[in-house]
């Protein structure tokens, strides 16, 4: 096969299909041989759902966007690259024209060229062609997992990032899946003064104290109740009065006084984002990065009157890819902890059901490439 990719077909139909093999058809491109690819929650999304927001599949794409490699042909005006180079892969190639571009936010360029983003193919094939400035050079002892895996790292350094988050400050982060875990691992690398991990997994929340050693203290919130003390089912505002009871129980727990001065969600779920709102303290920022739900009920008077700065966070911005890189290979943030299945190209689907199943022995699950 020329060209072997991991094509999403339509939704829940996936196969191993042979396609083009690319060429070079910009002066500024390279084509890379694949080594590595990591499996991000939204490409698990589109597999199952067709569509996440106004991004819908309409024909059949590559999947994969987490992706390292080697780089086996460049276009001729190419000058940071050679053939030969390891690189991490950025994902995304935006216009580099519009105002959004030109501001370094080009996250929001509504002409990106993303990788397994709807109708653009992914990078789980043989060969996948890109940009040369949106691929970054590893060192020599950076893994293609290594590399593979700063994609996950930039997200969230781009989150802590919009948290503004800095030295001192006392960080609350819901979720402690990788994004949680490498927004906390990030954040302690930025010298937050306290870090705290909460989860409802045990093993995950001993990964982020214990191994990780990115949290300075986990939380396990009770579950919510589904019926109040006469039987009667929880509604709106019992769930509401339930999660500022839980955000109340965090501020004593830690010592954190009016609450933390930043919080970030990277679950999406809803008792996470009310307890999230109520947990942060006057003035403080809240951060939405995990998406569940597109609608759910909002503590919005609590959000105006504490004058609460409420920011989402997307992908990333100028300067973020090549810091993710860099604190990788400081050694700062080892993401290769979170790995806990590896997958042959050939079960590719298999790694995919193996995600989409989940479980708390499932965190980051990697697809290596095919051979030469």
């Amino acid at each position: 096969m020329e060209n072997p990719s991991f094509v999403l077909r339509a939704v829940k139909d996936v196969a191993l299909d042979n396609i083009p093999k690319p060429s070079i058809t910009d002066p500024y491109d390279v084509i890379i041989h694949v080594g590595q690819t990591g499996i991000c929650g939204s490409d698990v999304h589109y597999w199952q759902r067709g569509r996440i927001g106004d991004f819908v599949l309409t024909s059949p794409i590559v999947l994969g966007h987490e992706s390292a490699g080697t780089v086996v042909e460049i276009g001729a005006a190419v000058k940071n690259l050679k053939v030969g180079d390891k690189v991490a892969i950025e994902p995304g190639v935006p216009c580099r024209h519009c105002n959004y571009c030109r501001a370094g936010s080009y996250n929001l360029c509504p002409d990106t060229v993303f990788a397994a983003t709807p109708p653009h193919n992914g990078t789980l094939s043989k060969y996948y062609k890109t940009a040369a400035d949106y691929c970054y050079p590893l060192p020599e002892h950076m893994s293609l997992e290594d590399g593979a895996l700063c994609e996950p790292v930039a997200v969230a350094v781009q989150i802590c990032k919009v948290g503004k988050v800095r030295a001192g400050q006392t960080v609350v982060v819901f979720g402690c899946g990788p994004i949680g875990l490498l927004v906390q691992s990030v954040a302690k690398s930025y010298a937050a003064k306290k870090v705290i991990g909460v989860d409802m997994s045990q093993s995950r929340m001993d990964l982020a104290k214990n191994v990780l050693k990115c949290a300075d203290g986990v939380f396990k919130p009770a579950p919510m109740p589904k019926e109040d003390d006469d039987g009667q089912p929880y509604d709106a505002d019992k769930e509401c009065a339930w999660s500022a009871r839980v955000a109340e129980e965090i501020k004593k727990t830690f010592d954190l006084g009016e609450g933390p001065d930043v919080v970030i969600d990277a679950t999406g779920a809803p008792a996470c984002i009310q307890t999230g709102v109520n947990l942060c303290k006057k003035g403080g920022m809240y951060v939405q990065a995990g998406m569940g739900r597109e609608n759910v009920m909002f503590p919005i008077i609590t959000a105006c009157i504490r004058d609460l700065t409420i920011r989402g966070s997307i992908r990333y911005t100028a300067g973020v890819y090549p810091a993710a890189v860099d604190l990788v290979a400081s050694g700062e943030i080892d993401p290769k902890v979170l790995i806990t299945h590896r997958f042959p190209f050939e079960k590719a689907e298999e790694a995919f059901e193996t995600v989409r199943k989940g479980g708390e022995d499932v965190l980051k699950v990697i697809i290596e490439g095919v051979g030469n």
